[in-house]
């Protein structure tokens, strides 16, 4: 049985970020950032990847043109 890295690092995320930011340490906050960069490296060249890419960049040149009054 082989599981995908990129899911199990998803879960890992998910579990990381439900606890209370109070009880965080700034290591835990420095491998919560880590394992996020690392997530996004493994999806970066996946078709979900390159989805999540475009909808961010349409994302972002909607609100510069906004914000330019274009």
């Amino acid at each position: 049985m082989s599981i995908n890295i990129a899911v199990l690092l998803a879960v890992v995320i998910v579990i990381r970020l439900r606890r209370r930011t109070e009880s965080r340490s700034r290591f835990d906050e420095k491998l919560t950032v880590v394992i996020v960069i690392v997530f996004g490296v493994l999806i970066a060249p996946t078709p979900f990847g390159r989805g999540v890419a475009e909808a961010v960049a349409q994302l972002a040149s909607g609100i510069s043109q906004s914000g330019t009054g274009h």
